[in-house]
């Protein structure tokens, strides 16, 4: 027996382990589609296993996505076959015919083999790094949500920019990473159409409870005692005149096991629940609030000056409140012009010295502007002109300092107002304090009382103590214990301090 029959009696037996290999295109991208798919859960399994933390994208592609595509391959393996049954009920064959013994045959098929294991490899290696770009704040910020812009620069300059935008939007698991995506598809189309509203609306109404997002970090139970905060504010006269404010903030706290709740940290349902009903898609206007102590005991309080009915109040949503009812700007914090002077004055970014700065930097920023060119020109032209006018010979002697004055007031307004957005610290007000908005007064403004007569007090010392207040004229302007307003206002209790404080021009 010659060598050729040898090869061709051994055809028959060397095909036969392809009897079930697909015999067409389609089915046989579908087979390599599947073992890249299975690759990739392989990974993404291993990866979510071994992590300290779990990751929102990584069981997204683990145990969504990459099981979508290996469902996909498997419809077009099947296409292939049910195609294959079609053409052999016409009495077509398409069943390959391959020795291993051919040195070309076997040339191609291991080429094939060592090209799929590559591309598996590669395809596993690429979706890795596709889900670490997902993950990251330049995904978030930039790629896919241009529009943020403004959420963008302010987060970068916040107190968690070292925190990824999905631990506290998404958050851990795949259940409340799928809810945001799925929600996300509307703004996806309203992005691609230019229809998305200006500003971005806020409170964001599907956003994940704080317990399972602020409270990975910040734990309200296990807070106690007070933690000093100073204000320093510059008034708008000509030298600037400094005042600080000493207060001793009681935050509060507490763990039922250690201690009964108290301080601010009470409303925290560590010990008492507390609903409430808003009047408005921003929650500034609160006509109802419920709350619950530990023994089921309810106090019901109803805004005396709400338009309200009790009817309308009992049919409309209740919200559980949580850290982000006071806590609402936690990253994208937008600082009035008024705040933001002052904080550039006391890092020294602006000098000082120069008369009627203060006033001149927030007479600049609180202009109207239709964009952040016009914006940044206008900057220059107003506080440069009024120097060049009021003292011309200080605009001559002292060029860099008004220069580095303008440039510091220049990149304020550009972290803080962005007109193409529509959007200021008017437009997002924090409820941290009260000074600029209502914040603390929405619920503690002596107008909410229950039926039983009780009533939520409207009293500085509820939340906080004044230490002292001193200026640079007099040493002490107040006793320990008593806020004492520099401009004489009249009663305190009928007034609050947005009603005054716009974030402008001010005393």
């Amino acid at each position: 027996m010659n060598t050729d029959d040898a090869t061709n009696s051994n055809a028959p037996g060397a095909s036969r382990w392809m009897r079930f290999f697909p015999r067409n295109l389609i089915s046989q991208a579908g087979l390599m589609l599947a073992v890249v798919a299975v690759g990739n859960i392989v990974v993404f399994t291993i990866i979510d296993m071994i992590s300290v933390r779990p990751n929102p994208y990584v069981g997204i592609l683990a145990y969504m996505i990459a099981p979508g595509f290996l469902i996909f391959s498997f419809v077009l393996i099947g296409v292939g076959y049910w195609r294959d049954r079609l053409k052999a009920a016409h009495g077509q064959s398409s069943y390959p015919r391959i020795d291993l013994n051919d040195p070309r045959q076997r040339a191609t098929v291991f080429g094939l083999l060592t090209f799929l294991v590559v591309f598996v490899l590669i395809s596993m290696a690429g979706s890795y790094k596709a889900y670490e770009y997902t993950d990251s704040v330049q995904f978030c910020g930039q790629t896919c949500h241009g529009v943020m812009h403004p959420e963008y620069t302010a987060y970068q300059l916040s107190s968690h920019a070292r925190v990824a935008c999905v631990e506290c939007h998404v958050g851990a698991g795949a259940t409340w990473y799928v809810k945001s995506k799925m929600s996300g598809l509307r703004q996806v189309f309203a992005t691609a159409f230019n229809t998305y509203p200006r500003p971005i609306p806020t409170p964001v109404h599907n956003l994940r409870p704080a317990q399972d997002t602020c409270e990975e970090c910040h734990w309200p139970r296990k807070f106690y005692g007070a933690q000093l905060k100073v204000f320093t504010h510059y008034s708008s006269d000509e030298k600037n005149t400094v005042r600080e404010t000493q207060l001793l903030l009681k935050t509060g706290g507490g763990d039922p096991a250690t201690g009964a709740p108290e301080g601010i940290h009470w409303h925290m349902n560590i010990g008492n629940r507390i609903d409430y009903v808003a009047a408005d898609e921003q929650r500034q206007v609160i006509p109802y609030i419920h709350v619950q102590d530990l023994q089921g005991r309810v106090t019901e309080y109803y805004a005396s000056d709400s338009k309200l009915t009790k009817d309308q109040i009992a049919k409309a949503p209740r919200h559980r409140m949580d850290c982000i009812d006071c806590h609402n700007r936690p990253t994208h914090v937008y600082v009035p012009p008024d705040q933001a002077v002052d904080q550039a004055l006391l890092g020294h970014k602006i000098d000082a010295s120069l008369p009627f700065i203060k006033q001149q930097a927030v007479a600049a920023l609180t202009a109207s502007y239709k964009t952040t060119n016009e914006a940044v020109q206008g900057i220059a032209n107003s506080v440069q002109s009024y120097y060049e006018k009021s003292y011309p010979d200080l605009a001559k002697t002292r060029q860099l300092d008004i220069r580095n004055a303008v440039e510091e007031v220049q990149r304020v307004y550009q972290r803080t107002t962005f007109p193409e957005m529509k959007l200021n610290w008017q437009t997002h007000p924090n409820n941290i304090g009260h000074l600029y908005s209502s914040g603390c007064f929405r619920c503690h403004d002596g107008q909410h009382v229950s039926p039983e007569g009780k009533v939520i007090p409207k009293d500085c010392n509820t939340c906080h103590t004044v230490l002292a207040q001193t200026d640079t004229t007099k040493q002490m302007v107040a006793s320990p214990g008593v806020f004492q307003h520099p401009v004489d206002i009249g009663d305190l209790t009928q007034v609050t301090c947005a009603d005054c404080h716009t974030g402008g021009v001010g005393p």
